[in-house]
């Protein structure tokens, strides 16, 4: 094999091998940790000002008639050589009105310069705002945002040599920003993370002879062999109660180790067989073959909802000192004035906005956390998950019509699923499931629009419409269900011929099933947890 033949395996090898990130924190001392820090504050600078470059040629490109007109032509064609030719003459519009990666790409080399960020970042933040005008002109983008002030952008470079090379001395993995050269501090009797590190340490002790021998495992037999090759380095400066800390996110090529707990068994076992869940905006209801629940998303204990609690509390306190230091920014029915407006914040505000930052951030992790948990353990009961397409994002939005409230005759407010969508996270959760049971072996499925699982009632055998808001009801033969697990069972019964529901199956499994969801119900009451929009009564 020549030498060109052997780059351009190793290169295809590369391609098709999988990645993870390992997340570290360094051990860089308090000068260089505030030193990365201006260098991020630095970076989003310079990202604003290629957004503001970006953004103004993006918005002269939309105004014109001929660029809205050939993009509803394109979406409505049927004729793939008519579509090939609206496509055509879109990017000789983009391209006229410097709409181009190659323009935002060079926008970014003189922009960089001038604040004094590598050129690495800022390619890296030119791709960054390049994703950002895509969204907007074949997704569903609306505009682009600038980075606010505090908001500190992660420092990647997608290389090993240049920006934060990475290097191994002394058996230990060290980095370098700038002239600093620093290493990361392990977790005390975090397992995983030191087996992490030791397979990169590993790798980089002889990486011609790794990138060899898995290169001839791949030719000879088709079996990818994990070799945890270093792929490039990002560190993500964090504010944590209140001290500046930077963490590493080492992206690797290969698997993720195992996890182990302290016995040395495995943390996270996959179980087999299949799943069916009806994911709400604030529950998960779920069937399987041994078991069947119902509980909240995103909640670890009971604290979850007092700590929601404080936060609107907290920002309930700053909107009144805002409004008391700016009267003058304010109508007097209370809404903000329109145009430009110089703000002032009182001492007292500043420490609130400190404790709500902070609060924010604790519910956030406990919410990921809580939502991985749960991953997990629906992977531990089956693998194969069936579920409705995703919909929390639409969900989220305000209604389009105005309606009146017919008892009342005022307007019923517009507002729908956000406050629930933020505090649950079921987008998160449902992304997540996906990608674990993806990556670990197992089948993810969406059902089309058309099964209708929360309308389908097998002992009728026949679709019979319900309100929204009727949580528990009576199927045709007596059997009282509670809609959300209801809709799971039908969602377990798919069949993979027709991708329809498997009528056999929901009469032949209904028994059985339905014997749990009453065990389950009466262990809700005598436990007293408060399962959201249930409809299970808890006595008091």
């Amino acid at each position: 094999m020549t030498d060109k033949e052997y780059s351009d395996a190793i290169r295809q090898f590369h391609k098709e091998t999988n990645r993870h990130i390992l997340v570290i924190e360094t051990d860089l001392l308090e000068p260089d940790t505030r030193k990365a820090f201006a260098v991020s504050d630095r970076l989003r600078k310079a990202g604003n000002e290629l957004v503001a470059v970006m953004r103004k040629n993006l918005h002269q490109l939309m105004r014109t008639k001929r660029y809205r007109k050939l993009r509803f032509l394109y979406g409505n064609a049927k004729d793939k050589d008519l579509k090939k030719s609206y496509a055509k003459q879109l990017a000789e519009m983009q391209a006229t009105y410097n709409v181009t990666w190659d323009f935002c790409r060079k926008s970014m080399i003189p922009i960089a310069k001038k604040y004094n960020v590598n050129a690495v970042f800022g390619l890296t933040k030119a791709e960054d705002v390049w994703h950002g005008v895509e969204k907007c002109l074949y997704g569903n983008g609306k505009a682009l945002h600038f980075a606010k002030y505090g908001d500190y952008p992660a420092l990647r470079a997608k290389q090993t040599k240049r920006g934060i090379p990475v290097h191994a001395k002394n058996g230990e993995l060290r980095l370098k920003l700038d002239k600093t050269t620093f290493g990361v501090k392990l977790k005390s009797n975090d397992r995983f993370q030191q087996d992490e590190l030791d397979s990169v340490l590993k790798y980089m002790q002889n990486p011609d002879n790794e990138d060899m021998f898995a290169l001839n495992e791949w030719l000879n037999t088709g079996k990818i062999v994990d070799i945890y090759r270093p792929c490039y380095a990002t560190l993500v400066p964090k504010k944590i109660r209140g001290r500046y800390r930077v963490f590493l996110h080492l992206c690797i090529e290969g698997e993720a180790m195992p996890k182990f707990d302290r016995y040395g068994n495995l943390r996270h076992k996959y179980g087999a067989g299949t799943i069916g869940a009806d994911i709400g905006t604030q529950t998960v209801a779920y069937t399987s073959e041994t078991k069947v629940g119902l509980k909240n998303l995103a909640e670890r204990g009971q604290s979850i909802a007092k700590s929601e609690r404080q936060e609107r509390i907290l920002y309930r306190a700053m909107d009144r000192f805002r409004r008391a230091t700016n009267p003058q920014n304010y109508n007097d029915d209370g809404t903000i004035k329109k145009g430009k407006k110089v703000w002032h914040y009182s001492k007292r505000y500043k420490k609130l906005k400190y404790r709500h930052a902070e609060l924010c951030r604790k519910n956030a992790e406990n919410r990921r956390f809580a939502n991985n948990e749960d991953a997990n353990y629906l992977r531990s009961l089956g693998d194969v998950f069936i579920t409705e397409p995703k919909n929390a994002s639409k969900l989220a939005k305000k209604a389009k019509k105005t309606t009146v409230n017919e008892k009342t005759g005022k307007f019923n407010k517009k507002k729908r699923f956000g406050k629930s969508i933020k505090n649950r996270c079921p987008g998160y959760f449902q992304a997540k499931v996906q990608q674990l049971f993806e990556s670990t072996g197992g089948l993810y499925i969406e059902v089309p629009n058309n099964y209708r699982a929360s309308q389908y009632d097998h002992t009728a055998d026949d679709y019979i419409k319900k309100k929204l808001s009727q949580r528990m009801f009576k199927l045709t033969d007596g059997t009282e269900v509670q809609r959300d697990w209801y809709s799971s069972f039908l969602l377990y019964c798919y069949s993979f011929e027709n991708s329809d529901i498997n009528k056999s199956k929901c009469i032949a499994e209904f028994p059985k099933q339905i014997v749990r969801e009453k065990a389950l119900i009466e262990e809700i009451k005598a436990k007293k947890i408060k399962v959201l929009n249930s409809g299970i009564k808890i006595a008091a």
